[in-house]
């Protein structure tokens, strides 16, 4: 159903709720009070019907269809179209979903298109009612409530995007490899509710300053400023997210640079114990080899080796043998191989 709520307004009290738009419109002339319609995710033609009777200007219009707008204040003569991007923090996914919500605001007419589930206007309405002399100050008071609202809103995002950074830092020395997907994920998220935040800083400063067209009361200037500071609190802590978040990277990429250099050292040790013992290895084959050599030369049994009936053949052999593995011992162990 488009039309969530929708009732018009006499000294700050719900004179009508009427059942279509077009017995709004008749029910606001009659009864010249304010009309207050809120919309959820209305088809063009009932967007189109509220432009015709309250004369949106076009471009508004043109906005409201297509939605996907950033957050802004626009002023057409005495009316206002502002954008808010609403968020709320799901628990379940540890994820921020963000909406759009679009007002139309005239001298005697509120219009408010809910693109998402959030702000819940159903409880601005509700407070508006409970307190009609701030009713009676116009549709600005409906403008400031909405704005109070979204605001409010926001902080359970804060706090929740607080403890998913307290998680991610408790991640980095735990070594997770996926921590470095979840601080990518989250830096998205917060750069995205830094844009949907920060707007509303110069938002509300317009909407406190007014203009030749309208003048806001002294108290709703005061409440405004009370939730602008509270705006500036959040847009503070955001940028302060930005900053962990970047820190969290940094650290993260030197904790994997000092990980892999722990692991190329480790095998340039391994590489080098290897090389050790080839060495090691290597020199006792040649130490070995030498005696071999000698064994073999006088084991081939020929006819004309006159070595084979010398008496001194063998202890020679024997001493060849021993002299010649020494030498080679010495050398190597002088190059450090044994």
């Amino acid at each position: 159903m488009p039309i969530v709520d929708n009732a018009v307004y006499v000294d700050g009290k719900r004179a009508v709720t009427p059942d279509n738009l077009d017995s709004t419109y008749e029910a606001m002339r009659d009864r010249h009070g304010m009309a207050w319609i809120g919309l959820y995710r209305p088809e063009e033609e009932e967007i189109n019907s509220v432009a015709a009777e309250f004369g949106l200007h076009r471009l508004a219009v043109e906005d409201a269809i297509a939605a996907h707008q950033r957050p802004k204040l626009e002023q057409y003569g005495d009316q206002l179209f502002v954008v808010f991007r609403p968020a709320r923090y799901i628990d379940e996914t540890e994820k921020v979903e963000f909406g759009e919500l679009h007002v139309f605001l005239g001298p005697d007419f509120v219009v408010t298109i809910r693109h998402a589930e959030s702000p819940e206007l159903s409880a601005v309405r509700s407070r508006l009612e409970a307190e009609p002399e701030l009713l009676t100050l116009g549709t600005e008071a409906v403008m400031y409530a909405i704005l109070d609202q979204v605001v409010d809103e926001y902080e359970p995002v804060v706090e929740g995007l607080q403890n998913d950074i307290d998680e991610i830092e408790d991640q980095l020395f735990s070594g997770d490899p996926s921590v470095s997907r979840r601080i990518y994920t989250l830096s998205r998220e917060v750069a995205e509710f830094q844009r949907a935040t920060e707007p509303l800083v110069s938002m509300i400063e317009a909407l406190k300053r007014g203009n030749n067209e309208y003048e806001l009361d002294v108290e709703l200037k005061r409440s405004l400023r009370d939730v602008l500071d509270h705006c500036v609190r959040i847009t503070e802590r955001v940028e302060g997210f930005k900053a962990t978040l970047q820190n969290a990277l940094q650290t993260h990429a030197t904790l994997v640079a000092q990980q892999q250099n722990e692991e190329m050292r480790a095998m340039t040790q391994v590489s080098l114990d290897q090389t050790e013992q080839t060495k090691k290895i290597s020199s006792w084959g040649a130490i070995l080899f030498a005696p071999s050599l000698i064994a073999a030369i006088y084991g081939m049994n020929f006819e004309d080796m006159p070595e084979l009936k010398w008496h001194l053949g063998y202890p020679m052999a024997i001493l060849g043998m021993v002299v010649l593995s020494s030498v080679l011992y010495l050398v190597f162990k002088r190059q450090k191989w044994l």
